[in-house]
This record gives structure tokens, C-alpha cells and sequence, in this order.
């Protein structure tokens, strides 16, 4: 799939409550709540224009049951895709515009993804040094398979900066 980098949007919030609105009518008793993380969720960071949330469950597995009104509702059962006790819905196609990670509420996983939008959220300067690194990919790679590869070595090792921050913070 092509890399669409877009300048931070305002909208990207709403398009958040929104989906969280109308997935929670669907998944209903099983949430617990939902979160926006990712670039969308970082004021002023240039993002794929693609809503990461995640939804905190009470029983992964029971998640499953949900496989086929998923896919009538327009999104993809993507499985784990790589994440042990996740599972990823995307929705819009190859016009992506929501990735749902759902993850029970006791998942290690939880904690990093959260931890690094909060260490953005706080740190402007690591957000334009970020936000630099995703020009300068998404100018020199078409594909996102091949932009987020590159992206990965300064991910983690922004990753552990916020896991410390986070440490010393006393959270």
C-alpha cells in the first residue's frame, strides 16, 4: 500500500469518538474502554491519515464471536497480525481509515503503546524530530511495508526513552 503522510488534522479526534461510539454499540459488553494512540493521537505530528485505537477488553477470545459482523460492517479480520493476544480490524480498503487493535485489558502491549503516545504528547521536541524522519521516509519510500521497517530502529529506541521517562514519572 502507497505511504500517505498527511499534516496532523484536527479531525482525527472525532473520527476517534465517532468509531468508538458506534464500535462500542457493537462490541458492547465486552469493552472495557478504548484508546487513541498513534501519530493521529499527537498534536501537530504528521501521520498516515489512519486512526489507531485500541480497545481494551475483558476476554480476548470471546472477541472471535465478532468475525463475521465485523466483516459485514466493512472491516478486515486481520487476526493477530504479528501480536500475540491481539486482534486487528482495519476498515476503508486500500483508503484505510481506522485500524482497531483489540487487546485484553491485562495484555503487556497495552503499556508501550500507551506510555510512547504519552511521551510524545509531552515532548514537542522528540515529536518534530519524529515528524522529520517520517518526511524524509515517506519521500524516499512508496510503500509503507517498506517506510515502517525503516521506521522501527528510531521507534524503539524512542520507545525505551518514553518507558523510562514513564518509569521515573513514579506511574
Amino acid at each position: 500500500m502507497k505511504v500517505r503522510l498527511s499534516e496532523y488534522d484536527e479531525n482525527w479526534s472525532k473520527m476517534f469518538e465517532d468509531e468508538a461510539q458506534f464500535l462500542g454499540e457493537v462490541l458492547d459488553d465486552e469493552i472495557i474502554r478504548f484508546e487513541h494512540f498513534g501519530s493521529t493521537s499527537v498534536l501537530r505530528m504528521n501521520a498516515k491519515p489512519v486512526i489507531d485505537m485500541m480497545c481494551l477488553v475483558k476476554d480476548i477470545e470471546k472477541i472471535d464471536m465478532f468475525n463475521d459482523q465485523m466483516r459485514l460492517l466493512g472491516y478486515d479480520v486481520a487476526g493477530e497480525w504479528g501480536i500475540q493476544g491481539r486482534r486487528l480490524f482495519r476498515k476503508g480498503g486500500e483508503k484505510r481509515t481506522h485500524h482497531i487493535h483489540v487487546y485484553q485489558f491485562d495484555n503487556p502491549q497495552i503499556k508501550r503503546h500507551l506510555v510512547f503516545r504519552d511521551y510524545l504528547r509531552t515532548h514537542p521536541k522528540e515529536v518534530e524530530q519524529y515528524r522529520c524522519l517520517k518526511e524524509e521516509l515517506a519521500q524516499r519510500y512508496d510503500d509503507t511495508a517498506y517506510y515502517s521497517k525503516a521506521k522501527k530502529p528510531f521507534i524503539k529506541e524512542m520507545e525505551q526513552r518514553a518507558l523510562k521517562w514513564f518509569e521515573e514519572q513514579g506511574k
